[in-house]
């Protein structure tokens, strides 16, 4: 099918070859190996966001400059997740691809999910405590801790169903970014794949989970030694009140929106498992 593309990327039809076998091959991960590379993704999620507050720290840039080259320091977060090696609750909702064709079940799964996405929280939140501790948001006269309190409080009123939708927007991004960069045959493919579709969601101002799990943290250290005063305080329960509508999101947008899409133009049932 390269012939009819016209490139020596891989095509769509390899793409979704390769998004199965690895599929099968991330659900069927020893659960230490999982998690432990779970923690790596949310630390690395966690540094594209830390990236990402410094351009937005500054005040002298304009909005489309300020979110668009945020947008591109965040991807770093997935060429990490990608290159480096690394397991990530959003990207790993494409494993619905080999669910649908019948080659790991619905327990294997979510077993998946659950694991890698608490080992990404650990990860996000760890390299949180990090950066508070580095005394990293102190920066720019304190102006990227009051940008992270500031981002944190404004994901926390955000409604449930504005949540839910740019949760699901964000997914369909960040998986078409993952399943593009399976098209590359180099590392400079990859990249070129990743940036793009990674810098318009945050351009755009979706939610992605893990990052969240970086910036409420953070942002409740930060308050606790009076960083962001003006702002409405940063809570738990404001987290899990943005947290989940934002994983529901991004489940719709990364499963449904693109694995079950490209499942139905793609895929070929082959050796059922029990479901």
């Amino acid at each position: 099918m390269s012939e009819l593309y016209g490139f020596d990327a891989f095509s769509p039809t390899e793409i979704a070859a390769k998004v199965n076998s690895i599929g099968v091959a991330k659900a069927r991960l020893p659960v230490l190996r999982m998690f432990m590379l779970a923690v790596l993704a949310g630390a690395f999620i966690a540094l594209g966001a830390l990236y990402f507050t410094v351009v937005r720290s500054d005040a002298s840039l304009g909005f489309a400059v300020r979110q668009v080259l945020g947008g591109v320091v965040f991807s770093l977060g997935l060429l990490l997740v990608i290159v480096a090696g690394a397991e990530l609750f959003t990207g790993n909702n494409l494993l619905v691809m080999a669910w649908a064709d019948g080659l790991i079940s619905t327990r294997e799964v979510l077993r998946n999910w659950a694991i890698v996405s608490v080992g990404n929280l650990v990860g996000a939140a760890g390299l949180a405590l990090l950066v508070y501790l580095s005394r990293h948001p102190e920066m720019n006269s304190g102006a990227i801790g009051e940008q992270v309190v500031t981002i944190a409080a404004t994901k926390q009123q955000m409604p449930f169903w504005t949540a839910f939708f740019r949760g699901a927007m964000c997914n369909v991004l960040v998986c078409m970014a993952v399943w593009m960069a399976l098209a590359g045959r180099s590392v400079i493919d990859k990249a070129v794949a990743i940036v793009f579709p990674i810098s318009a969601f945050v351009a755009a101002g979706f939610e992605h989970s893990i990052a969240n799990m970086y910036f409420f943290p953070l942002a409740m250290l930060l308050q606790a030694d009076g960083v962001g005063a003006s702002v409405p305080p940063v809570t738990v329960a404001g987290f899990a009140g943005n947290l989940l509508p934002v994983i529901l999101g991004n489940i719709a947008g990364g499963s449904v929106l693109v694995g079950l899409v490209y499942h139905l133009i793609y895929g070929k049932p082959a050796g059922r498992v029990q479901r």
